[in-house]
């Protein structure tokens, strides 16, 4: 009399020589093998699809403050040399999270086109990831004066080199717009808002949702103080585009300008 045993949801004939015991053997081990297996990878992927990248050290977290101080030095009608020194605080103004430095040579060929690449070294002290930054700039401006208005465009090209991250490269478009308010002043405040677009086109350096990593619209007001100085107060909303979905900070920003004249040129 032949049995039949329950295997695996079905009936299957029980095993009647020693050829279907071995048979039977190697059927089991077979299953088994293929269960190990798909139980390595339920626990293997989910470990992959949590290594993710780490967030970009210059990102705002609640409300911001960024103090700003520019000094522009004449070296002729067409150069002169840029330098710029940032402090940013975040958490409330609270914390600072980033400061950096950068410096370069103008180059003004049409009085509506300005090049200037420079160097940027940053540092971010509370990061765990990236303590510090290297970075390479090439800023293009497009400005036109047509009376009170004064439309621009800047495209910014930066080569990011992160402390223990790959290097990557991003593209930021920001076209904006001054306005002169008609005041009755010897110098008045200039009205300035602008938007600025931040793309990364290949490998990111940190995490992101796409290649369109963050979006900033600022508005504030300029107020020349005397023909070389001047200080501007704004506002700033930041988008960052993380995996998980935007996420937003407001910022309060303070920014001081310094013009030098060269006289003997």
């Amino acid at each position: 009399m032949r049995l039949r045993v329950h295997l695996n949801g079905r009936w299957a004939r029980a095993p009647q020589s020693d050829d279907d015991v071995s048979s039977f053997h190697r059927t089991a081990n077979h299953r088994t093998v293929l269960i190990l297996l798909l139980l390595c990878c339920c626990i293997v992927f989910p470990v992959r699809a949590q290594q993710q990248q780490p967030e970009d050290p210059e990102d705002e977290h609640q409300i911001g403050l960024w103090l700003d101080q520019g000094i522009s030095f004449d070296l002729s009608k067409t150069k002169s040399l840029e330098s710029e020194f940032h402090e940013r605080f975040d958490d409330g103004a609270s914390n600072l999270f980033e400061y950096f430095g950068q410096a370069g040579l103008a180059f003004r060929p049409r009085p509506w086109l300005m090049l200037l690449p420079s160097y940027r070294y940053a540092r971010y002290p509370s990061n765990p990831t990236s303590s510090y930054e290297n970075r390479l700039l090439l800023n293009l401006t497009l400005l036109r004066t047509t009376g009170r208005w004064r439309p621009n465009f800047r495209m910014l090209t930066e080569g990011r080199f992160p402390e223990n991250r790959i290097a990557s490269a991003r593209l930021r478009f920001r076209p904006g717009i001054d306005y002169v308010l008609p005041l009755r002043v010897t110098r008045p405040p200039v009205l300035v808002v602008n938007d600025e677009i931040f793309v990364v086109p290949g490998t990111n350096s940190f995490s992101s949702g796409s290649a369109f990593t963050q979006n900033r619209f600022q508005t504030g007001i300029r107020l020349p103080i005397t023909g070389y100085l001047s200080t501007r107060l704004y506002y700033m909303l930041q988008s960052v585009n993380l995996p998980v979905g935007w996420k937003n900070a407001s910022i309060f920003g303070v920014s001081v300008a310094w013009k030098a004249r060269n006289k003997n040129k």
